[in-house]
């Protein structure tokens, strides 16, 4: 019996993918529910599995383009996949020790150890060891001990290189592979970008010490309750709904004439992927928790690594974060993720001194990026919204109280 496999659909607007690898050979047996193929549209990769076990028959290549539902292989199920091979005996195993003891007995002697192999011998020198039958080993072996002579000698040779320190092979070899096509429609959107906005950005630093301090001292109890890990990238995401509320228009969209202001906040984390940057959406950001941020965000970023997104967990999003912090970026300019008129980047924490009420002192410190589309987001909305962050993370009770001051709340002002 043979049956189809034929390309899921990934989305309702992708009518068309592209075969990026398959995880099989051409003839191979799978078993069922195994992942024979990975397939990439302009938004992500995402994985074939066999409906059925058998022998497999390969119709489409690799980076062939081919329609949502056409037919890339078919798998013979009357084929069945070998048995595996039954464990060695125990009599056997322990008749290996023996035999491989056997063998080392009748192996024959030589004269130069591994250690000694490379060791330089002169003509002369060689015919003195030969004529009084001694090898290399023996020559080391005899000498009493290493003087200044014997050191400099190596030192000053000009050949003597330490063989700790690999030299590596000079080579004009080049390798080219094909553009995915995440890649090439990223490299088109990021062009897009730049000729169709009018694209600025706004910087500012952030004091990260309360959030430090706050992850530390709460971050076994914090693991206790929910079972992972708080990170610094729920902190902004919390920080950015909220100052969403005083700066609205960095939340809107531009649709033809009009400007769009969603009265919620889906926020897009960039992700690094093997395929590519992906970019999840945590959707509603404004009405949840920071626990609750964490987890969604540590779900989509495994599932984008391992390829499990779907099209659906990708799509909209109304503002981006990317962080280069962890790569060790001290500062950038994001650029813009389109519809979207804004993205926030986030760096490196490094410890430099500041001063505060007249006081130099070190604190851990972090530059943060806006850039935005100067068409709908004024200089004052766009400096005023990455000041309101750096208030929030600076001052994380504030995720309480909408963002105002305690006092000012406790006073009704």
């Amino acid at each position: 019996m043979f049956i189809e496999i034929k390309v899921p659909s990934p989305g309702e607007s992708i009518t068309e993918v592209e075969i990026g690898n398959w995880l099989v050979e051409d003839g191979a047996v799978v078993a069922k529910d195994q992942e024979i193929a990975e397939v990439e549209s302009d938004k992500a990769t995402l994985t074939i599995v066999a409906s059925e076990g058998g022998k497999i028959e390969i119709k489409a290549a690799e980076g062939e383009a081919v329609e949502v539902g056409a037919v890339v292989c078919i798998i013979d199920t009357s084929v069945e996949a070998p048995a595996a091979a039954p464990k060695t005996a125990p009599a056997e195993e322990e008749a290996k020790p023996e035999s491989t003891a056997a063998k080392t007995e009748e192996k024959p002697a030589v004269s130069v150890s591994v250690e000694h192999d490379k060791v330089k011998v002169t003509s002369v020198a060689k015919e003195v060891m030969k004529e009084h039958g001694l090898s290399v080993d023996d020559v080391i072996n005899g000498l009493k001990r290493l003087g200044k002579k014997e050191v400099e000698a190596v030192v000053n040779a000009p050949q003597a290189i330490s063989p700790a320190i690999p030299q590596k092979e000079a080579t004009r070899d080049e390798e080219r592979q094909r553009m995915s096509s995440l890649r090439r429609k990223l490299s088109a959107r990021l062009v897009s970008v730049k000729n169709e906005t009018a694209m600025l950005t706004t910087f500012n630093e952030i004091d990260m010490s309360y959030v430090m301090e706050l992850r530390k001292k709460y971050q076994n109890k914090f693991v206790e309750a929910h079972g992972f890990k708080v990170g610094f990238m729920s902190f902004f995401t919390k920080a950015v709904a909220i100052a969403m509320d005083y700066h609205p228009m960095v939340n809107a969209q531009i649709d033809g004439d009009e400007i769009v202001m969603p009265k919620f906040v889906d926020v897009g984390i960039a992700v690094s992927t093997p395929k590519g940057l992906m970019v999840p959406i945590v959707r509603n950001a404004e009405s949840k928790s920071v626990a609750a941020i964490e987890l969604e965000i540590k779900q989509l970023a495994e599932k984008a690594r391992n390829k499990k997104i779907t099209v659906e967990e990708l799509s909209g999003g109304t503002f981006t974060i990317t962080n280069g912090g962890v790569f060790g970026s001290l500062l950038s300019t994001p650029i813009i993720n389109p519809p979207q008129s804004g993205i926030l980047g986030m760096h490196n924490i490094v410890e430099r001194p500041v001063a505060i009420n007249g006081q130099v002192v070190i604190r851990p410190m972090m530059y943060v990026a806006l850039s935005y589309d100067h068409r709908i987001i004024d200089g004052k909305d766009s400096v005023g919204f990455l000041v309101k962050v750096k208030e929030l993370i600076e001052n994380p009770e504030r995720m309480f109280t909408g963002g105002k001051d305690a006092g000012e709340l406790l006073l009704g002002i």
